[in-house]
């Protein structure tokens, strides 16, 4: 696939995802987050079965043990990064919310640094700060008070960026991002449909109440966006793809003014423009340089 490609699915992605965390939040009106989480990605596993069992229907080698081991740990911290926003945001705001979760720009290429032995381009030391300031100009450059609600989105973004470390290198691994993305819903869903039958009170009618934002959720922001994201990150750089899919942020933002009318202060259009800088640079600055990393093979 080629990088502009690839750079488009993850924006997509991003623009999906900024949509989503107003429909997170309401779903929770009518039901608890282990509830809402489990319905959401059953439905996003499911959907994507077919695609997943074509998809490694056409793949020559089989799938290692090791890789099998690593497909369930990913599985394991995509549920934990799932989980952990949900239950923020039924304790702080969207706004909050949305901005500690873009923090995974600073952890993810740290992470990979530390663990992947992962060197990203010089550049993207600089764009992650960037994109760090420009999503926080893009909420108004203030914050509402920190609470609990806040310190659980802190620690979601740790697991979701050690989520995109592993997905990165998996979907390069095996080839089957489908796949993966399919293991990863139906395990997470499985996980959260326990969870809610052990320390929620989950009702049809709860459910059936907030079937709108689990629509969006199911289908959209998972069984879709998440795909996306498994795709377009064989082809991007996993610290170069966390500041592409900050933008969810921007686009959360943009959603807000088309669907809500809601209107942006100035310093929020100043954080708009930085952002979007800091995707430009992290993408055109390597092409520049000629010094991209090499796609990840297994050795052994």
């Amino acid at each position: 696939m080629p990088r502009p490609l690839a750079v488009l699915l993850l924006l997509l992605t991003a623009m999906i995802w900024g949509l989503a965390f107003t429909a997170q939040k309401s779903g929770m009106a009518t039901m608890g987050p282990l509830t809402f989480l489990g319905v959401r990605f059953l439905m996003g596993g499911i959907l994507l079965l077919p695609l997943a069992f074509w998809e490694y229907g056409r793949r020559a080698a089989p799938v290692t043990r090791r890789q099998r081991l690593l497909i369930a740990l990913l599985a394991v911290v995509f549920f934990f990064g799932a989980w952990l926003q949900q239950a923020g945001l039924a304790l702080t705001t969207v706004t909050n919310g949305g901005f500690l979760t873009g923090l995974y720009v600073i952890f993810a290429p740290l992470i990979g640094l530390a663990f992947l032995r992962h060197k990203p381009h010089p550049i993207v030391w600089l764009c992650a700060p960037l994109t760090l300031v420009g999503i926080y100009f893009l909420n108004g450059g203030s914050l509402t008070r920190f609470n609990t609600g806040d310190v659980i989105v802190i620690v979601s973004a740790l697991f979701w960026a050690v989520q995109i470390m592993l997905l990165s290198y998996l979907a390069r691994l095996t080839g089957l991002p489908v796949l993966i993305s399919a293991l990863c819903f139906l395990v997470s869903g499985v996980i959260a449909a326990v969870g809610a039958a052990s320390f929620e009170a989950p009702t049809i009618a709860g459910i059936g109440a907030g079937w709108l934002p689990l629509l969006y959720t199911g289908i959209l922001s998972t069984a879709v966006a998440f795909t996306f994201q498994a795709i377009g990150q064989q082809y991007v750089p996993p610290a170069n793809a966390t500041i592409i899919l900050s933008a969810e942020t921007l686009f959360a933002a943009l959603g807000g003014a088309l669907i809500l009318g809601e209107r942006l202060p100035v310093i929020g259009y100043v954080g708009a423009i930085l952002l979007f800088v800091a995707i430009i640079l992290v993408e055109v600055v390597p092409a520049l340089d000629r010094r991209e990393p090499i796609p990840v093979t297994e050795t052994s």
